[in-house]
């Protein structure tokens, strides 16, 4: 079932067009990364999603609610937080996450204890004295104290160390678990890779790739680190291969998947001597599509 459905979004401020028919889906237990660079419009479409702006065209909704007209109704059921943690630098970090709890009306004291022990988290100082990263820990532990059925997180370990970032990802883990559905916007590609069961990538506005990693591994490239008993010819001008590097006759390139199987016949005539293949990652995804201008290219 659909957790949060977005159909041809759009919102334009006056002339600018920040989002063009963006459209996409989250699935109940799912985590879905949301990725782009900073402008391609992926704030844009978490504050329409929040209730917060409203779309110029299109639709979303979140529970089967509009996410406009129904907001309050789905915030009571739905976790934020956000890339930049402003408190109130009067109140410790401990009120801060008893009074979250209050405004959603109930929460797991429990477990938030729990969360502020696994963070590191000392909640007796006040907001005013906390560095970026322990703002953002109060927002983290209040939302995950929440035990909410959908969470928005929208560059969630901004300032976070990584250690704390693998707490974090356990923790988005275990909601998983739980069938609980997250929206995740990260630029740390390595977080979303380990985390997403699916992912969109947003470039200026538009949604142009989204799919499982496996789904969308077949428009990237293979990595190739081959040793061949006699010097290889050849290899730079065949199709589908790109940067080509040698040295003491060790190649190392890149394959685009549908021309894998006619290198490796090419390279075998050479007489093997090493072979590693690693496989593409979501980073040899997201730069081939902002380097080079989209899968096609």
């Amino acid at each position: 079932m659909s957790v949060l459905v977005t159909k041809s979004l759009t919102k334009q401020f006056g002339s600018f067009k920040a989002l063009n028919s963006v459209s996409f889906d989250v699935q109940e237990g799912e985590v879905f990364g949301f990725i782009g660079p900073n402008g391609a419009g992926k704030s844009t479409t978490i504050r329409i999603l929040l209730g917060a702006l409203k779309a110029t065209s299109g639709a979303a909704t979140i529970f089967q609610k509009d996410v406009w007209k129904d907001a309050v109704d789905i915030h009571k059921r739905l976790a934020y937080v956000p890339g930049d943690v402003y408190l109130w630098p009067n109140l410790t970090g401990g009120e801060v996450i008893d009074l979250f709890g209050k405004m959603r009306g109930t929460y797991n004291k429990k477990r938030k204890e729990m969360l502020i022990e696994r963070f590191q988290f000392d909640p007796s100082k006040k907001c005013g004295t906390y560095s970026k990263g322990n703002r953002q820990k109060v927002a983290l532990i209040s939302a995950f104290s929440s035990e909410a059925d959908f969470y928005i997180l929208d560059e969630p370990t901004s300032g976070l160390d990584p250690l704390m970032e693998r707490v974090f990802q356990e923790c988005v883990a275990e909601e998983k678990e739980k069938g609980r559905s997250v929206l995740l916007s990260s630029h740390i590609l390595s977080e979303v890779e380990r985390l997403c069961d699916r992912v969109g990538i947003i470039r200026e506005g538009e949604l142009i790739e989204s799919g499982t990693l496996e789904e969308l591994r077949h428009l990237t490239r293979t990595n190739l680190v081959v040793k061949t008993k006699e010097p290889v010819f050849g290899l730079s001008d065949m199709k589908g291969v790109h940067d080509v590097q040698e040295e003491d006759g060790t190649f190392r390139f890149q394959v685009d998947g549908e021309e894998l199987d006619a290198v490796m016949k090419h390279i075998s005539g050479y007489g093997l001597v090493k072979l590693e293949s690693s496989p593409p990652t979501l980073e040899d995804l997201f730069m081939r599509h902002y380097e080079g201008g989209g899968a096609g290219k």
